[in-house]
């Protein structure tokens, strides 16, 4: 596989075929030279981009749509076509390149046998409309993430391209029809997965692997959950996802909608840029906490109450709290219209009542088809007399302060805000809606000390949040989307489970997670049930155990932990070449934060983002310590730049987020700061697995038992 930083055709073994010699360049010249072919072919792209960019431009709907509304709405969908026709110069347009032995069967790819084609972030086409860098989730840019020497997939050559900043600097080849060349790891793709991560996560489209593209590509008709082990590019896999379902599916999902969810603001910074940079601008991002927000969070729970209302069982418990406003009927409907009296019977509207309550569908739904039940009883007394009444009168009866006044008091409105105020405030009525389904400890648990007067002023937490949800789902459907992509997922409860797979019920989702990183108290242990939980049981599970990201020795390092955290796992390996810098650094407690402050200097002497991550309570003090030392920091999140390369990072936030090098403050600290040693030990597993580069750990305390076998130390 020879790769070239300035090739000629004398010492490299394939030559460019005559169709991609033709593309090239407007004027393609035969005295160039691949690589001067190559750069050629980039530049007549960027123009042809160019033009498409100034075609929307220029597009005038004056005289095209009918009114305000509709032209407000064009020029919004043109104003996002220009914006996704953005070049970005340091990002390249194209990464790779397709030689097909013989024609692919598709729109795209009509002509000759042989044909050649550019894949890269999006389409560019010239100005007779000819393909001159093919989307790379298009179906003839497949091959170039499956292809392989025992499946060539019809290809004579694959050539991947290597870039410094946005200048086209190399490019390498594979054969793969020719016995006689050894399949090899790519050296420049080995490079662009060792490249610093400085700034924002950024898209992997020239690096995804094949058992990646495989869950990229997956239909949308079911649901794909994702066990990654830290680094495999699980949160990346799930982003590149959603961009193919949209090229898949855009009208589809242009009606339904996609969101993303991930476990905080930080996280969703971190990667906000990934989408826009495939050309995808109008995909949303919240967590849970944004999607269940209808109160205002001002208070917290102990472990223990969280644990207990973020248990599955408190959804029965709603449902029988909804359900208690129900009573049935004692006296007659009696319906006047003009001179006739039509009266329904008790017991006749305890039918009604009891039929809509076995349908068993949401309390606001049979509340709404209540009145037309009654209403649709007197209709037929009418016909019964006589008379022929019509949908108008059925509607007006529906209307009638009689049978407005039954409704009322036999199927009142339920505020569900009210509702979780009501339950969590009175004793006696969670008794009776909690009654076989929580232990009286467990109801003593969750139930406050101080009843709240009102919705407004009571202290709210995020788990109280959760349960006004499920209530409001009890009470009124909510919204489905197309699909949801949920990262970071094995911390969440049973009930924000459910919170989110409400927002998929008629879509399709796509979970992200590592089991061994689960670092609450109500997190569950297997994807199943998370899954069941979720709504899409019987979901696919697939596994990522092949890192790119944590250099081997880190992640070997880490995994030592997993015999205690998660059992059943895989261990992961890394492909990653550099065995990375490893040290583990023990010094006295007096030391402690000027040796940390010496691992934070030794890394900023490094290219590359620097993660100091700590247990939250030392956060305060190595703020203090850096800013007295007068280095810089930022806040998780925050892009790095020359200035500020440093970021501190409290435990309960390093997740999800990834560092060049990382400076690890005193391991017991991190465990000892979570409710059980389990919890603190999955913590502590996600700190450790944050490095691109390197990993230096510094502690005063004991390490915990599983992590003091023979390491690598520096002292």
């Amino acid at each position: 596989m020879p790769s070239h930083a300035h090739p000629s055709p004398s010492h490299h073994p394939s030559r460019t075929a005559p169709d991609a010699d033709a593309l090239a360049s407007e004027h393609p010249s035969p005295g160039l030279d691949p690589l001067q072919r190559e750069r050629a072919h980039l530049a007549a792209s960027r123009a042809a981009l160019r033009a498409m960019r100034e075609d929307a431009q220029a597009l005038n709907i004056a005289d095209v749509t009918a009114n305000w509304v509709n032209a407000k709405v064009l020029q919004g969908e043109i104003d996002a076509r220009i914006k996704a026709l953005a070049d970005l110069s340091h990002t390249p347009l194209f990464f790779g390149r397709l030689d097909y032995l013989n024609a692919p069967g598709l729109d795209l790819a009509e002509g000759a046998a042989g044909e050649n084609f550019y894949i890269g972030r999006r389409h560019v086409h010239d100005a007779d409309g000819d393909p001159m860098v093919i989307d790379w989730r298009a179906p003839v840019s497949q091959p170039f993430y499956r292809a392989s020497k025992k499946d060539p997939m019809d290809l004579k050559l694959r050539r991947r391209f290597g870039y410094t900043g946005g200048e086209l600097t190399a490019y390498e080849d594979e054969h793969l029809t020719d016995p006689a060349e050894a399949e090899t790891t790519s050296a420049l793709l080995q490079a662009e997965i060792e490249r610093p991560r400085v700034g924002p996560m950024r898209d992997i489209v020239a690096t995804i692997q094949p058992e990646q593209d495989e869950i990229v590509r997956a239909g949308i008709g079911g649901s794909v959950c994702v066990q990654g082990a830290p680094g495999t590019g699980k949160t990346a896999v799930g982003l590149h996802r959603v961009a193919y379902l949209l090229y898949a599916h855009r009208e589809r999902l242009a009606r339904s909608g996609t969101l993303v969810i991930g476990p905080n603001r930080s996280f969703l910074q971190y990667i906000e840029q990934v989408l826009p940079a495939l050309g995808e601008l109008e995909v949303k991002q919240a967590t849970v906490d944004d999607l269940v927000g209808h109160v205002e969070v001002r208070g917290t729970d102990e472990a223990a109450a969280a644990t207990v209302k973020g248990d599955a069982r408190m959804a029965e418990v709603l449902r029988r709290a909804v359900r208690s406003h129900i009573a049935l009927p004692q006296e007659p409907c009696v319906v006047v219209r003009g001179s006739r009296r039509w009266r329904v019977p008790a017991y006749e509207l305890e039918e009604i009542v009891r039929e809509l309550m076995d349908r068993d569908i949401r309390y606001g739904a049979a509340r709404d088809a209540l009145p037309q039940r009654i209403a649709h009883a007197v209709l037929v007394r009418m016909e019964q007399a006589g008379e022929a009444p019509d949908d108008r009168v059925q509607d007006a009866v529906a209307r009638n302060a009689a049978v407005k006044a039954v409704v009322k008091a036999v199927w009142p409105p339920v505020d569900p805000a009210k509702l979780v105020l009501r339950l969590l405030g009175d004793a006696d009525f969670l008794a009776e809606q909690a009654d076989g389904i929580l232990t009286p400890e467990e109801q003593k648990t969750i139930l406050w000390t101080k009843p709240a007067r009102s919705v407004k002023s009571a202290k709210w937490s995020s788990a109280d949040t959760v349960l006004i949800d499920e209530a409001m789902d009890l009470v009124t459907r909510t919204h489905s989307l197309g699909h949801v992509v949920l990262d970071e997922a094995q911390d969440l409860s049973p009930m924000q489970y459910r919170a989110v797979g409400r927002r998929c019920t008629t879509g399709s989702a796509t979970i992200l997670g590592d089991i061994a990183q689960g670092t609450t108290p109500w997190a569950t242990d297997t994807w199943q049930e998370a899954l069941a939980h979720l709504g899409k049981p019987g979901s696919a599970v697939e596994e990522l155990t092949q890192g790119f990201r944590v250099p081997r020795e880190v992640i070997a390092y880490a995994s030592r932990l997993l015999p205690a955290i998660a059992p059943d796992l895989t261990e992961a390996t890394s492909i990653r070449e550099s065995a990375g810098d490893f040290a583990i650094r023990a010094v006295p407690p007096a030391d402690l934060d000027s040796a940390v402050l010496g691992a934070c200097r030794d890394a900023l002497a490094k290219e590359g983002s620097i993660g100091l991550i700590a247990a939250d309570a030392r956060i305060p003090v190595l703020r203090t310590a850096l800013g007295e030392a007068g280095i810089s920091c930022l806040a998780p999140g925050a892009e790095t730049s020359a200035a500020a390369r440093l970021t501190l990072v409290p435990a309960t936030l390093a997740k999800g987020l990834e560092y060049d090098y990382v400076v690890l403050d005193e391991p017991a600290a991190i465990v000892d700061g979570e409710p059980d040693e389990r919890t603190g030990l999955r913590r502590l597993y996600v700190c450790l697995t944050r490095p691109v580069s390197g990993l230096t750990v510094v502690h005063a305390a004991g390490l915990p038992q599983q992590l003091t076998t023979t390491a690598a130390t520096d002292n």
